[in-house]
C-alpha cells in the first residue's frame, strides 16, 4: 500500500463515478431471473460493510435480505430460490471464495473490481465494479461503486423506477466539491481529530457503512486506532470511553438519537466533528453539495475520513503522544 497513490485513487473519485453513471445507463441485473425467495450478501471488509446497508435497505422494502460474513461457519442452505451475492472487489477474497463454493445450488451474481477473477468461476451473473484500478492498495473507490450498484440492485428488486444515473453524477459533484475545497476544511478537521486515543465514528444504522469504512480508513492507511458505532447503540456501548479518553469522533448525522448522544458530548467535553450536517456543540462540521440528499451522502461522505487517513499516512503514521 502506498500513501500518495491512495491519494491519487481518491482524486480520481469523481471521474469514476462518471464512468459508472455513464455504465448505469443500463441496468446491469435486468439479467438476474425473478421468483427468489431471498437474498444473501457475502464478503469480508468494506464489502461486507456496504452490503449490510443494502440488505436493511431491502428488509425495510419488505424482501427477506441478509449480509453475513463470508467466513461464517453457519449460514442459510444453498438453493435456487436464494439469490446469493458474493462481493470481492479484487475476486480473491479467500473467505468469499470458500462461502460462494458452499453455496453452489443457488443463484449466485457476483460483484467484483476484476474481470476473469476467481470469484467470477461458476457464477450466473458477473456485475463489474467499474472502479478502475486502485493502485494506492486501499478499497475506496470499489467501496463506493459497490454502494452504488447495490442500490442499482435494490431498485431492480423493488421494481422502482428511479434516476441511479443521475444519483451518481450528483454523488460525483458533492465528492468533486469536497476535493475542491479541502485546503478550506481539511485544516480544521486534522485538527480536531488528532488526538492521543484514537478517533471514533458515529453513524445511523442506515448509514452504518460510512463509520465503518472511515474507522477502517484510519486502521488501514495511517494505522491508527479507530471504531465504529451506531449511534444509538453509542449510549450504550461507546458512551463510557467518553469519562477517561480524550474522545474524538465524526458524527455523520441523521439518527433520531442524535442529541441523546450529543447530551453526553456536552458534558463530557468530548470533541465531534460532523459530516454532512450540523449538531449543536459539534465543534465543527463538514458540509458538501447535495449532502442533503441521504443517498448521495451515503455515496460521498466517507471521503471525509479517507482525505484526513492520506493527510496522516502521508505525513507520519504513528498517533500523536
Amino acid at each position: 500500500m502506498k500513501p500518495e497513490l491512495f491519494l491519487a485513487d481518491l482524486e480520481a473519485k469523481p471521474a469514476a463515478l462518471a464512468d459508472l453513471a455513464a455504465g448505469l445507463s443500463a441496468n446491469p441485473w435486468k439479467a438476474l431471473p425473478g421468483g427468489f425467495g431471498r437474498v444473501l450478501f457475502l464478503g469480508m471488509g468494506s464489502s461486507r460493510y456496504a452490503a449490510s446497508v443494502a440488505a436493511l435497505r431491502l428488509r425495510a422494502r419488505g424482501i427477506d435480505a441478509h449480509a453475513e460474513y463470508a467466513s461464517a461457519a453457519a449460514s442459510f442452505p444453498p438453493g435456487r430460490d436464494t439469490l446469493v451475492i458474493p462481493i470481492s472487489a479484487t475476486g480473491g477474497s479467500r473467505e468469499t471464495l470458500d462461502a460462494a463454493a458452499r453455496h453452489e445450488g443457488s443463484y449466485r451474481a457476483v460483484l467484483t473490481n476484476v474481470a476473469g477473477s476467481p470469484i467470477t468461476e461458476g457464477a450466473d451473473l458477473v456485475v463489474p465494479m467499474l472502479a478502475g484500478d486502485e493502485r494506492g492498495g486501499v478499497a475506496c473507490r470499489t467501496f463506493q461503486h459497490t454502494l452504488a450498484l447495490l442500490l442499482a440492485l435494490e431498485a431492480h428488486l423493488t421494481v422502482t423506477d428511479r434516476d441511479l444515473p443521475g444519483l451518481v453524477r450528483r454523488a460525483a459533484e458533492a465528492t468533486a466539491d469536497l476535493l475542491d475545497r479541502r485546503e478550506a476544511w481539511l485544516p480544521r478537521a486534522l485538527e480536531l481529530l488528532d488526538g492521543p486515543h484514537g478517533v471514533y465514528t458515529v453513524a445511523p444504522a442506515e448509514h452504518l457503512s460510512s463509520a465503518e469504512q472511515s474507522a477502517l480508513m484510519f486502521r488501514e492507511g495511517p494505522r491508527r486506532p479507530a471504531d465504529a458505532c451506531e449511534t444509538g447503540d453509542w449510549s450504550h456501548v461507546d458512551v463510557y470511553l467518553t469519562k477517561t479518553l480524550d474522545y474524538r469522533a465524526i458524527l455523520f448525522p441523521g439518527s433520531a438519537y442524535d442529541d441523546q448522544a450529543m447530551d453526553w458530548v456536552r458534558q463530557r467535553g468530548s470533541t465531534i466533528l460532523t459530516v454532512g450536517g450540523d449538531l449543536p456543540d459539534a465543534r465543527a462540521s463538514v458540509r458538501y453539495r447535495h449532502d442533503d440528499d441521504p443517498d448521495v451522502a451515503l455515496l460521498t461522505e466517507t471521503l471525509v475520513a479517507e482525505l484526513v487517513a492520506a493527510h496522516w499516512w502521508l505525513h507520519g503514521t504513528s498517533s500523536p503522544q
